[in-house]
């Protein structure tokens, strides 16, 4: 009976892009195992733990960029129609 070496944890991610790969490299290995390496099922699924929760942080954090940006735009804009619907009815009366 041969064994498989048991993978080493790897340290958590810092960018999104290395998150992501580790995420997908995982699903990769995950998918190609004809029988799943039990032994090392708890440290694929802590890393992808891991590497999610970086995704989802930067996910977020981009949403909330630009909600805010859209938000500014928009009170911008809407202020530039304001201003411009009451210099067109001053001009008018």
């Amino acid at each position: 009976m041969t064994t498989t070496p048991r993978r080493r944890k790897k340290a958590a991610p810092k960018t999104f892009e290395a998150a992501y790969r580790i995420l997908k490299d995982n699903a990769a290995n995950l998918q190609q195992q004809e029988e799943p390496n039990i032994d090392d099922l708890m440290t694929i699924v802590e890393e992808s733990i891991n590497a999610y929760k970086v995704c989802q942080t930067r996910i977020d954090a981009v949403q909330q960029a630009l909600d805010a940006a859209f938000s500014d735009e928009t009170l911008t804009n809407d202020t530039s129609e304001a201003d411009k619907s009451t210099a067109e009815n001053t001009t008018v009366s």
